[in-house]
C-alpha cells in the first residue's frame, strides 16, 4: 500500500495549493512536476539500471531547448540570404575536415604529417568560411533576431528532435569515456555540459545567445484568444470563473494533458524495458560487472545503449519545458536546477524504480516551490516573537530565502538515513 499511499499524499498537497493559494499556482507546479518526472526517468534510466553516473543532465536538457528553437521557430529569410550559404559552405568544410583526418589515420607513412596538414588546412578553409558567415548573420535586425532561426515546424515535432539532439550528444560521450573507470563518465558528462551550455549562450546566430529566443510556438491557445472566444466566455459562466482568470488555468490543464500523455507512455516503455531479458541483463551488469563479462555480455555496449537512451529522455524533457515558457533563456540553465535536483528526486524517490523516480519529482519539486513561500511565512513569525530589534530576527530574516536549500539537504540526509534505497525501494526478485 506504500505506492497508492505515497501518490495519494501527492495529490492531496497539490489539491491543498489548488485550496489555499490558487489553482493557477498548483497547475503550474504540477507541470513542471510533470517535466522533472520526465527528466528524473531518464535519469533513472541511467543510473537505476545500470548504475551509469551522469552529471551532465544540464547539458542534455539544454539540447532539448535548442531542438525547440531549431525545429519551432520559422526561418529568418534575411540572416539566411546573408549569410545562410556560406555557413552551410562551412558545415560542408567540417565534415571533409572530418573525412579528411579519418583518411590520414589510415596511412601507413606519413601518418602525422598527413593528419596536421588536414588539420591545419580544414581549420584555416573553416574560420575563412564561418566568421565572415557569423558577422553577417547576426547584423540582420540583431534587437529582433540575429540568427538563422529554424524550419517553421510544429512545435511537438521538437520533442523528438530534443531526444535525437540529446543521444547524439551522449553517443559521442559513451565512445570516448564508457570503456574507461566509472569516474570518467562523471567527469566526462560535466564537462560536456558546460561546453554545450559555453556554445548556446555565445554563438548568437544559433540560437541568439544570452539574448534569448522568445515567441516560440505553442502546442495549446493562447489566453488572449480563449478570452476572446464565446464558446470560451459560455464555459466560464456556467462554471462561475473569471474568463482571464480560468483562461490560465484551462491552458495549464492542456499542457498537464500533454506533459501527462508523454510521461505515461515513456513510463510504459520504462518497465517494459526493465522487466524484460534486456533489463534484467542490465540489472546483472550493474550489480556485478565483471561476471557479466564473463558470461559473454559486452559491457561497453549495454552502457552505451543504456546512456543513450536515457539521455534521449532527458532532451525530450528539455524541449517540453522550453515548450512550457515559451521562450529559450541560455543563463537559467544552471547545475543546481538541472542536475543535482533530479539527482536529489531519483536518490529520494528510490533508483532502479520508475514509479519511486516520479514520485521523488513530483515531492522535491513541490518542496522547492513552496518552501519560498511556506518558509519566508515561517521564519517571519519566528522573528515577530523575538524581541525588535534581535540580531537573530535579522539574521533568520536574511536566511529566508536559502530556506529551500536546508530543505533539500534535509530531506536528502532524512531518507538516506531511513530509507536508504528510497521511499519506493527498488523490487528484488
Amino acid at each position: 500500500m506504500r505506492v497508492p499511499f505515497l501518490y495519494a499524499a501527492m495529490a492531496f498537497a497539490l489539491i491543498a495549493v489548488g485550496m489555499s493559494q490558487s489553482w493557477n499556482v498548483a497547475l503550474a507546479i504540477l507541470n513542471l512536476s510533470l517535466i522533472s518526472a520526465v527528466m528524473a526517468l531518464g535519469v533513472n534510466i541511467q543510473w537505476g539500471y545500470a548504475g551509469l553516473f551522469n552529471v551532465g543532465i544540464m547539458g542534455f536538457a539544454a539540447l532539448g531547448g535548442v531542438a525547440a528553437v531549431l525545429v519551432a521557430m520559422p526561418p529568418v529569410g534575411g540572416a539566411w540570404s546573408a549569410g545562410g550559404g556560406r555557413m552551410a559552405l562551412a558545415g560542408l568544410a567540417l565534415l571533409a575536415t572530418i573525412g579528411a583526418v579519418i583518411l590520414a589515420r589510415r596511412l601507413r607513412r606519413g601518418r602525422a604529417l598527413a593528419t596536421a596538414t588536414a588539420v591545419i588546412g580544414g581549420y584555416a578553409l573553416i574560420r575563412w568560411l564561418y566568421d565572415p558567415a557569423v558577422a553577417a548573420i547576426e547584423a540582420v535586425d540583431p534587437a529582433a533576431t540575429g540568427f538563422l532561426g529554424g524550419l517553421g515546424l510544429p512545435i511537438l515535432t521538437a520533442w523528438i528532435a530534443g531526444g535525437l539532439f540529446a543521444a547524439g550528444a551522449a553517443w559521442i560521450v559513451g565512445k570516448i569515456s564508457l570503456g574507461l573507470r566509472s569516474d570518467y563518465l562523471a567527469i566526462a558528462t560535466l564537462g560536456i555540459s558546460e561546453i554545450l551550455i559555453a556554445v548556446v549562450k555565445n554563438e548568437d546566430w544559433l540560437t541568439r545567445g544570452v539574448k534569448n529566443v522568445t515567441g516560440l510556438p505553442r502546442p495549446v491557445p493562447y489566453e488572449v484568444d480563449l478570452q476572446r472566444a464565446a464558446w470560451f466566455q459560455d464555459l466560464a459562466a456556467r462554471l462561475g470563473q473569471d474568463p482571464v482568470v480560468f483562461s490560465g488555468i484551462y491552458v495549464k490543464l492542456l499542457y498537464a494533458l500533454l506533459f501527462l500523455v508523454v510521461l505515461v507512455i515513456l513510463y510504459a516503455l520504462a518497465e517494459r524495458a526493465l522487466r524484460s531479458p534486456w533489463g534484467r541483463m542490465m540489472r546483472a551488469i550493474r550489480d556485478n560487472r565483471d561476471a557479466a563479462e564473463a558470461m559473454g555480455k559486452d559491457v561497453t555496449a549495454r552502457h552505451l545503449q543504456v546512456f543513450v537512451l536515457g539521455s534521449a529522455v532527458i532532451g525530450i524533457a528539455g524541449a517540453m519545458l522550453v515548450t512550457l515558457d515559451g521562450q529559450f533563456t541560455p543563463s537559467s540553465y544552471q547545475p543546481l536546477r538541472y542536475t543535482f535536483l533530479i539527482w536529489v528526486m531519483v536518490i529520494v524517490g528510490g533508483s532502479g524504480n520508475n514509479a519511486g523516480a516520479i514520485l521523488g519529482a513530483f515531492l522535491v519539486w513541490f518542496v522547492w516551490i513552496e518552501a519560498e513561500t511556506a518558509g519566508a511565512a515561517l521564519i517571519g513569525g519566528i522573528a515577530n516573537m523575538l524581541p525588535a530589534g534581535s540580531a537573530l530576527g535579522a539574521h533568520l530574516t536574511e536566511a529566508a530565502p536559502h530556506l529551500r536549500l536546508f530543505l533539500m539537504g534535509l530531506i536528502l540526509l532524512t531518507v538516506l538515513r531511513f530509507s536508504p534505497r528510497g521511499l519506493i525501494p527498488e523490487r528484488r526478485r
